[in-house]
C-alpha cells in the first residue's frame, strides 16, 4: 500500500483559466518542477488523482497550479481548501531536510524510550507539535527549543526530554 504525505491545500484560485495557488509546507522554495500528478482529498481519506499542467513557484511557500481539466475559475474555486498529498517517495523529493514535515516516520524517544513513530507534523506559528500513537491515544508532543535535544536523521530518531506529567495527560 502506498503511504501518502500532506503536501498542503489548495488556498485560492488564480486568473480566469482556472489556475490554483498551493500553499504547501516543504519547508523550502520549489516550482515543484518534475512532478506530474498529485492527489486531492475530495472526501476523508478519498484521494482523486489531478495532473499537473503547469506549475511555478510565487514565493518561498506558494505555488501556482494549473491543473489538466480545470480550465475555469469556477471549476478551480470548488478545490480550493482541499488538503492535497503526495506518495511518500515523491514526497521526500521535494520536501526540504530541515523542514518540520520531512521528520514524518521517525521514531520519537524521550530519555531513551521509543514513544512511537511521528505520524503527522502540525505546524502552529510558535511550535510544531509531533502526533503520535501513545498506548492507543492520540498524543500531541511539543517539538521546540525546549524540549528537542537533538535529531538522528542517520536512524529517523528525534530525542527529546519532555516535562513531568506531558506524557500521563494521554495515559
Amino acid at each position: 500500500m502506498t503511504n501518502y504525505n500532506t503536501l498542503g491545500k489548495f488556498v485560492a484560485t488564480f486568473g480566469v483559466k482556472g489556475e490554483l495557488v498551493l500553499q504547501h509546507h516543504l519547508g523550502k522554495k520549489t516550482a515543484l518542477k518534475g512532478l506530474e500528478v498529485l492527489f486531492v482529498e475530495v472526501k476523508k481519506d478519498e484521494f482523486l488523482p489531478y495532473f499537473i499542467q503547469e506549475a511555478r513557484m510565487k514565493n518561498d511557500s506558494e505555488v501556482y497550479i494549473k491543473l489538466e481539466g480545470v480550465d475555469t475559475k469556477e471549476v478551480a474555486q470548488k478545490l480550493t481548501q482541499k488538503q492535497l498529498w503526495l506518495p511518500e517517495e515523491d514526497f521526500q523529493k521535494y520536501a526540504g531536510k530541515s523542514a518540520p514535515v520531512s521528520l514524518l516516520g521517525y521514531h520519537l524517544i524521550d530519555e531513551g524510550k521509543d514513544l512511537g513513530e511521528i505520524l503527522e507534523v502540525i505546524e502552529q506559528p510558535h511550535q510544531v507539535l509531533a502526533k503520535i500513537d501513545l498506548n492507543g491515544n492520540e498524543a500531541l508532543i511539543p517539538i521546540h527549543t525546549d524540549t528537542l535535544e537533538k535529531i538522528d536523521r542517520k536512524n529517523k530518531k528525534v530525542h527529546v526530554i519532555l516535562p513531568d506529567g506531558l506524557l500521563e495527560l494521554y495515559m
